[in-house]
């Protein structure tokens, strides 16, 4: 989520705190031995045009978009619900939609998703206050993570079970057919080209095959496991890194919570103070969507890979404990926690980085200038005031070498300094709506992903509502 940017050596970093892994756990011991595995035929499952592989934010944009362009599409997703992070991670504080100017530059999907939410289930500030900056709102609103830099910004925090009903609707009045309970293995290469995954569930080991694959995964499991280049490296300094299984308290008064916090700062500080040298991790409370809820997103826990097993359940068992301490602190300590109880933790690990495609564009650090680029598909809100607006161009969701394969949300390409926001339930839907939308014209055309027209496919974005720049005689080219 955003936080106060710091610059350092030309670079720019979240300043937020951040909880190493304990060096001396112990971690398992790597071996060469080899279990052999017989061949076998694998049942065909589907069919089908446009198969997505995820069904978090961007896969879900992705879906809609690419059967509501006439794809027979199908989207596989291991979990019982759709939304991924935004909602089984209890992300629930979707991220800046809107510049530093207030103007909304998330769009398209992203804006009919949360206009279909029902009353009651969004908490933000109305249109009417995006970019308003005078002290007294951007106060206010920043207690309840919509406001930073002093800027009011349209930053909802969202009911993640009204959120899960929304995307699967989305999905199916798209069209598009939902496939849960079903684990995305392997892609299936056939002459360098993805051509559909194989998946377990409780069938066993099936195939889907298709024209083209998007990898909504989220880590990249796809295009890693296709051969597909990627980087790995993170900044140390910033929490895009991290992982951890956020919670969330019920029976709380936030109002008090909040009061307390702002009247009495020097209180609120001991507070968190004592809470480290108790627990070492210790974390602050945010607002949620409803006053009798708190949204605990951390502590974010570094030094753990998102895609080695062991590390995944150190992760979960630190973050589970640390909850219930946490209840016992703030029970203890907060005004407004007093009669609070453990509500929900997260049905889904909060991953927020594994591999990043290397893909025939990257957004890179350098880009932050204001540059448009020539295959823009989306524009995203910077991370300070300092910058312009940021273009995303469609060559990051394109693997260099892989055809039949599109990459939109948090793995798509870039550095890591542009990761930090680029991870962020926004942007992701913005390129899963630009992937499905890609992936469908790809099939109607007969062409590779990285074939399709870039015409074409900004034109119909721009039907479904995304955002783009305008159109300028000179821009950079992927």
């Amino acid at each position: 989520m955003s936080q106060t940017p710091e610059t350092e050596g030309g670079r720019l970093f979240f300043r937020s705190e951040t909880f190493a892994a304990d060096p001396r756990r112990t971690r398992r011991t790597p071996t060469d031995e080899t279990v052999p595995e017989p061949g076998r035929d694998i049942p065909l499952h589907a069919r089908c045009d446009v198969l997505v592989v995820g069904g978090g934010p961007s896969g879900v944009a992705a879906a809609v978009a690419a059967a509501r362009q006439g794809a027979r599409t199908i989207l596989l997703e291991r979990h019982n619900h759709l939304g991924g992070l935004s909602t089984g991670g209890l992300v629930i504080w979707i991220d800046r939609m809107t510049d530093w100017s207030g103007r909304r530059v998330i769009r398209g999907f992203a804006e009919e998703f949360l206009d279909r939410l029902p009353k009651g289930a969004v908490s933000g500030p109305s249109p009417a206050l995006w970019g308003a900056r005078d002290a007294a709102t951007a106060a206010w609103w920043a207690a309840r993570t919509s406001a930073f830099h002093g800027i009011v910004t349209h930053s909802p925090t969202c009911d993640p079970e009204a959120m899960k009903l929304a995307a699967q609707e989305m999905v199916l009045e798209a069209g598009a057919e939902l496939i849960f309970h079903a684990w995305g293995a392997e892609p299936i290469l056939r002459e360098g080209a993805v051509r559909g995954v194989f998946f377990e569930s409780k069938q066993g080991r099936r195939a889907i095959l298709a024209g083209v694959t998007v990898d909504a995964t989220g880590d990249g499991d796809l295009f890693a496991r296709a051969g597909a280049a990627y980087s790995d490296d993170i900044d140390e300094r910033d929490i895009h890194h991290c992982m951890n299984t956020s919670w969330l308290f019920g029976g709380v008064n936030m109002p008090r919570y909040q009061r307390w916090r702002a009247e009495q700062p020097g209180a609120f500080s001991a507070f968190l103070q004592a809470g480290r040298e108790r627990l070492r991790f210790f974390d602050k409370a945010f607002a949620s969507w409803r006053d009798d809820v708190a949204l605990f997103m951390g502590p974010r826990l570094s030094g753990y890979s998102a895609v080695d097993v062991d590390d995944l359940t150190a992760v979960e068992i630190q973050s589970h404990r640390l909850m219930a301490e946490h209840l016992a602190l703030y029970r203890a300590g907060a005004p407004g926690f007093e009669n609070a109880y453990l509500m929900l933790s997260a049905p889904q690990l909060g991953v927020r980085h594994a591999r990043r495609l290397t893909g025939v564009a990257a957004v890179t650090r350098g880009d932050w200038d204001g540059r448009v680029w020539a295959d823009e598909i989306g524009v995203s809100p910077s991370l300070s005031p300092k910058f312009p607006n940021v273009s995303v161009p469609y060559g990051a969701l394109v693997p260099v070498a892989l055809d039949g394969l599109l990459a939109p949300g948090r793995h798509l390409s870039c550095d890591a300094n542009s990761h930090s926001f680029l991870r962020e339930i926004p942007q992701c839907w913005m390129t899963g709506q630009a992937a499905g939308t890609a992936a469908a014209l790809a099939v109607a055309g007969g062409v590779a992903p990285r074939a399709v027209p870039i015409p074409d496919l900004q034109a119909t974005l721009r039907v479904g509502g995304a955002h783009l720049s305008p159109p300028a005689p000179e821009r950079a080219t992927a």
